[in-house]
């Protein structure tokens, strides 16, 4: 008799996902990091800041030249305090 299709797509899925099985070490698990809050401070800064939590920057509308020491972050996405993926991008404003 066939598996039913719900437990298919699980077994298929759910690996994918990077979701660990019960008794499974977890070295598939993905890391996550708080994001911490960068609105203030200068691009230089905040990108050390982001590096120090494995996490990306990325900048909305940025110039082809810009002054990293004197341009500074006005909003970010997410906001300090979430918990993300190691590894994520944090969307900025300038």
């Amino acid at each position: 008799m066939a598996a039913p299709i719900g437990g298919q797509l699980f077994s298929e899925i759910l690996p994918y996902l990077e979701v660990a099985k019960d008794g499974e070490t977890g070295e598939n698990i993905v890391e996550t990091v708080e994001v911490p809050d960068i609105v203030g401070l200068n691009i230089k800064d905040a990108k050390a800041k982001l590096k120090e939590c494995e996490l990306e920057i990325n900048i909305n509308n940025a110039p082809e030249e810009l002054d990293e020491e004197n341009t500074f972050v006005k909003t970010q996405t997410p906001n300090a305090g979430i918990v993300v993926n190691k590894k994520s991008n944090v969307f900025i404003d300038i």
